[in-house]
């Protein structure tokens, strides 16, 4: 029998989790770097600043280049260059990881209802869905800028639970970091961690999601699809 037997909602994650969006990431944060004079960060270093949105990827990136603590009009101007850059690069440098169009359509086949709930700014979220087309599956999209308070605050997963009329038994939460579990944890919702995502050099085995998979494609297996 499935892990998980009462579900009716599926919530995900989206830079780690559906899509491998690092290299678009990187590339805007070295634009921005570079108009500041600042040296490249490259995408080693950028992967492990994804995660908590892009005021604190700024930031961290910013700390790292200056050697120092950024004061409020070096992040201010920062953030303005990322955002411009990553309009241009967002698209280009993000592509989805293996099988997760076969597991969204799967699902969607099954009606049950998915959504996404991700850090990322929101005017960014859903050009970069449909230029993957992937948005269609989505019956809920809850960005950075939806919610007061972003993950690891369970606020935008109590939003998928209001919008979607679910029980906290009957939603899962799929993600790469442990933002994504300890959102879970929080709203007392399953998790589901994913191995290959982008956990600031941590095993997602130590955040303790109910279960940890290493390929897209296990998730059917554990509701039973």
């Amino acid at each position: 029998m499935a892990p998980f037997t009462n579900i009716r909602g599926i919530a995900f994650d989206l830079d780690g989790t559906l899509i491998d969006s690092a290299p678009g990431l990187a590339s805007a944060i070295d634009l921005m770097l570079a108009d500041l004079q600042l040296p490249a960060a490259g995408v080693e270093n950028v992967v492990r600043w994804i995660g908590n949105g892009a005021d604190v990827m700024v930031s961290r990136a910013l700390t790292w280049a200056l050697g120092e603590t950024p004061d409020e009009t070096q992040l201010a101007q920062g953030r303005s260059c990322f955002d411009h850059h990553y309009l241009h690069t967002a698209e280009e440098g993000s592509q989805l990881f293996s099988h997760v169009t076969d597991v969204l359509e799967a699902l969607h086949a099954e009606e049950i209802p998915l959504a996404i709930v991700t850090n990322k700014p929101t005017p960014f979220v859903r050009p970069l869905l449909e230029s993957l087309h992937i948005d269609h599956y989505f019956g809920l999209i809850i960005g950075g800028d939806d919610v007061p308070v972003k993950k690891p605050h369970p606020a935008a997963i109590f939003m998928v639970l209001g919008q979607f009329g679910l029980l906290r038994d009957e939603l899962l939460f799929v993600g790469d970091s442990r933002n994504d579990i300890q959102a879970a944890h929080a709203a007392g919702v399953k998790s589901v961690g994913l191995s290959y995502g982008y956990n600031y050099g941590e095993p997602i085995e130590d955040s303790q999601p109910d279960h940890v998979i290493h390929q897209f494609d296990h998730l059917l297996s554990l509701i039973g699809k």
